[in-house]
């Protein structure tokens, strides 16, 4: 077709101008448009999507979320301890400890594979390790064998002290300074925790304080590592990778531990096991370092100073333990500490 029997071109606008450029184009049938009717519009650039998205990651939680995960994570600790009592009478420590990892991790591997979740990046794989060794094997398996010479509330109080070790681990780790405030309302809820101790033992260390002792400080890089990691994994991502990781261990562990301890299967046993393994560690844990990336280590961590409390309530009522009247008044120091941290800059 030649230009001169196109109907447009004797338009008196031939090139549009470029700021209406996402004006729509005259109808020729009504003829040409005066140049000056036209609007003068700035094209508005257009939403990146988001893999061109700078922050391609959801938008992070409020810090009350986290809070309350954290809440609910101290909730499922808290019954660890007499959980593991309850496992202790049907079953020796190893095989327990290799039994609880093992159901864990073939839980944590359905979901993992329900959800199609890819495996962790290489440079996750360090982090996942010092986890794993922490809330996984270390720490069950300390506190276990503590646990058959030591009281569950003397064991408990002790563990008090691990929101301090997390905290004190993941500043030297990360760098981070937390303020004045925060670390006066950690160490007075850590002296309160050993005062407690102190008084429910009658001053009088027991023989399993050295394992105690070893969870602590195995359990607080966990805990720190894991948390660290939640700014860019989820919770299930975090402890369920270190499980998966561990079964190649545990399963022939728990072969030979049962084969060499006896086992003695009762309606407090068999609950027990399942308990610290679905609850304690993986629904405890997912929801923990959840809190841990949304809220930060150091201050969720705080959250646990009301732990070895609420394992003294559940001792009284699953375990018949006497409760000092101690107990209210410490326990009241305590949550003062826990909303001395939380409204602290840390």
């Amino acid at each position: 077709m030649r230009a001169q029997d196109s109907a447009t071109a004797e338009s008196p606008i031939a090139v549009p101008a470029p700021q209406a450029l996402d004006a729509p184009a005259p109808n020729s049938a009504s003829g040409p448009a005066p140049v000056a009717s036209a609007p003068t519009r700035t094209a508005a650039p257009p939403a990146p999507s988001p893999e061109e998205s700078p922050h391609p990651c959801p938008a992070p939680a409020p810090p009350r979320s986290g809070l309350f995960l954290a809440v609910l994570g101290v909730v499922c600790f808290s019954l660890t301890f007499p959980g593991t009592a309850w496992a202790l009478e049907g079953f020796g420590p190893w095989s327990l400890t290799t039994l609880r990892t093992v159901l864990a991790a073939t839980v944590a591997g359905i979901a993992l594979a329900a959800r199609r979740v890819p495996p962790p990046a290489r440079r996750h794989w360090a982090g996942l390790a010092v986890a794993a060794s922490g809330v996984v094997i270390g720490f069950p398996l300390l506190t276990t064998l503590a646990l058959q010479t030591s009281t569950t509330s003397h064991a408990a109080v002790v563990v008090g002290l691990l929101p301090l070790t997390t905290a004190l681990y993941s500043c030297v780790r990360t760098g981070a300074r937390p303020s004045r405030a925060f670390w006066v309302a950690a160490f007075a809820g850590a002296a309160v925790v050993i005062a407690f101790a102190l008084h429910q033992s009658g001053g009088t260390p027991t023989t399993g304080d050295l394992y105690l002792c070893g969870a602590l400080l195995i359990c607080a890089a966990g805990y720190a590592e894991g948390g660290k990691l939640a700014r860019e994994l989820s919770g299930l991502e975090i402890i369920g990778w270190a499980l998966v990781a561990c079964l190649p261990l545990a399963v022939p562990g728990a072969v030979i531990a049962l084969l060499a301890e006896p086992v003695e299967l009762t309606a407090h046993s068999v609950t027990g096991l399942v308990w610290v393994a679905a609850g304690s560690q993986l629904l405890g844990l997912i929801v923990w370092y959840r809190a841990m990336g949304v809220a930060g280590v150091a201050k969720a961590s705080q959250v646990q100073l009301a732990q070895p409390l609420l394992t003294l309530v559940w001792s009284v009522l699953l375990l018949g333990e006497h409760l000092t009247p101690a107990a209210p008044a410490a326990a009241a120091a305590v949550l003062v500490c826990i909303v001395v941290v939380q409204r602290s800059r840390a």
